[in-house]
């Protein structure tokens, strides 16, 4: 079994895109691409060259035969993927509005909404965990899995695991209503105990990464320096907006950079986790003990630029760029 530098847990699912300006009544007119945030993770950070893993449970469909494909293709490890017999893999509802800009509708492939990715085996995981856990640095996962009570216990357990393992833990948000309540407005923010849960959960994190409004709905605050004080564990913060700048906490130092917007956007599912893969991709090629803003600035344009690329085409995984494909998109800012 090959180690892996980080490995990603969660959610692999289909995302069913419908045309651009659509809502869900997609009828015959949509686009099928596997995705899934740590699943796109993973795939993003195999890409740049970084050995990934992913932890996770997939339907014994086309959706999961498809997926082992796609990750063998890409040399992502799958040796802690499970195949549950009879629930489905996930597919979601992805709109798009005229900009390209996605929200979530409900969910294909099961009546009940009950779905293999929430149905990981912690006791098939067990069996396998020093072999993946041993060797890795980071474990990358979000909120999620929390969305029902069996995932979410075995979502506490691995990362317990990974804690004990020494691993660091990045964590990003990824507030998705439509999974914990089928009936939610894909703008709709939690409710009390559900932020309270997530709330407990981001503890564990040594890097947390979150949008704008996912910082509100969590800290009353999208500024880096008044929500790590509110987190024990005194972790890095990365807050997204858009377009906008993106602002940040590394350490003691703060600062904020600018996001880089690619020529023509077809569909910006995926770019945040393009953006995950790129920054982790950093933190392991950045081998100076003292990291100053410099760094931490090219760092987040390095990864602004993994996301803006995904953007460029529809799906989460499949424009997921090479470090060379990113080095030539910087260029073409600095001419």
């Amino acid at each position: 079994m090959s180690y892996s530098q980080v490995i990603c847990l969660g959610e692999a699912l289909v995302d069913r895109l419908g045309p651009i300006g659509s809502k869900y009544d997609f009828k015959d007119s949509y686009n099928d691409f596997l995705g899934g945030a740590p699943a796109n993770v993973a795939c993003g950070l195999a890409k740049l060259g970084i050995k990934s893993s992913f932890i996770g449970c997939l339907g014994n469909d086309l959706i999961g035969k498809n997926f082992l494909d796609l990750f063998n293709l890409c040399g992502v490890n799958t040796s802690a993927l499970q195949i549950h017999e009879t629930l489905p893999s996930r597919i979601v509802l992805v709109a798009r509005d005229d900009l390209g800009e996605r929200s979530f509708g409900g969910f294909l492939g099961n009546k009940d909404n009950i779905f293999a990715d929430q149905n990981l085996d912690i006791d098939i995981f067990n069996k396998i965990s020093p072999n993946i856990m041993s060797n890795a640095s980071w474990l990358v996962t979000g909120t999620i899995p929390l969305a029902t009570e069996n995932s979410r216990k075995v979502t506490k357990l691995i990362v317990n695991d990974a804690i004990k393992y020494g691993l660091k833990i990045a964590i990003d948000v990824n507030w998705r209503p439509t999974f914990w309540n089928i009936n939610s407005a894909s703008d709709d923010g939690p409710d009390m105990k559900t932020s309270k849960l997530i709330y407990s959960f981001l503890e564990s994190a040594n890097l947390l990464k979150l949008s704008r409004e996912e910082a509100f709905w969590f800290f009353n605050s999208d500024d880096p320096v008044q929500i790590v004080k509110s987190l024990s564990q005194k972790p890095n913060i990365i807050v997204t907006d858009g377009a906008n700048p993106i602002k940040w906490l590394f350490g003691d130092i703060c600062g904020q950079t600018n996001t880089l917007l690619p020529s023509n956007i077809v569909d910006t599912t995926g770019a945040g986790d393009s953006f995950l893969s790129g920054f982790i991709y950093k933190l392991f090629s950045n081998s100076s003990e003292n990291i100053n803003n410099l760094d931490i600035n090219s760092m987040i344009t390095f990864a602004a630029a993994c996301g803006a690329l995904v953007c460029q085409g529809a799906g989460a995984i499949d424009s997921q760029p090479s470090c060379l494909e990113v080095e030539k998109f910087l260029s073409s800012f600095n001419n």
